[in-house]
C-alpha cells in the first residue's frame, strides 16, 4: 500500500511523520539529525522505500504576513535537491504556527521529552493538515 511522508525541515534536525495506508491519519516517525544534505537525502530515500511512500509533504515556513523568508528559501533549496533524487511528487505546505501548536500539545511532558518529540510532532501536524485538506 501507499503512504505519504511529512517532513518538518530544520538546519539541525528534521522531523518525519508518515500517514496510514488510507491517508487519513499521520503519526510521528522519527527525527533525523542533519549531518550534511547528501546524507539527509539518502535517509529520506531509505524511508520512502521502507514505507512505500508515494508523495512527500514538506512544511514551508512562511512569515505571518504570508511572505517567504530565509528559512523558506532553505526549504525550497532542499525540495529541489530531494526532487532530483526521488521520482515522487513533493509538495510544500504552509507550516505557520505548527511549531507553536506542537509545543502546546507536548506541554504536559518534561522539557527533555518535549525537545525529543517537537520535530516529529510538527511533521505530524504538517502531514495531518495536508491529509485533512485532501478530504475537503
Amino acid at each position: 500500500m501507499s503512504r505519504i511522508l511529512g517532513i518538518d525541515y530544520g538546519e539541525k534536525r528534521v522531523g518525519v511523520a508518515v500517514s496510514d495506508e488510507l491517508h487519513l491519519f499521520a503519526r510521528p516517525l522519527k527525527t533525523l539529525e542533519v549531518k550534511d544534505i547528501p546524507s539527509l537525502i539518502e535517509e529520506v530515500r531509505s524511508l520512502v522505500k521502507e514505507h512505500e511512500v508515494i508523495e512527500i509533504v514538506i512544511g514551508l515556513p512562511k512569515n505571518m504576513d504570508g511572505t517567504l523568508g530565509f528559512s523558506a528559501e532553505r526549504v525550497q533549496q532542499f525540495v529541489q535537491l530531494l526532487g532530483r533524487a526521488l521520482a515522487i511528487p513533493i509538495r510544500m505546505c504552509d507550516e505557520r504556527l505548527t511549531s507553536i501548536q506542537a509545543q502546546k500539545i507536548l506541554l504536559p511532558l518534561s522539557r527533555k521529552q518535549r525537545r525529543e518529540r517537537i520535530d516529529t510532532t510538527a511533521a505530524q501536524l504538517i502531514l495531518q493538515n495536508y491529509l485533512d485538506s485532501l478530504r475537503k
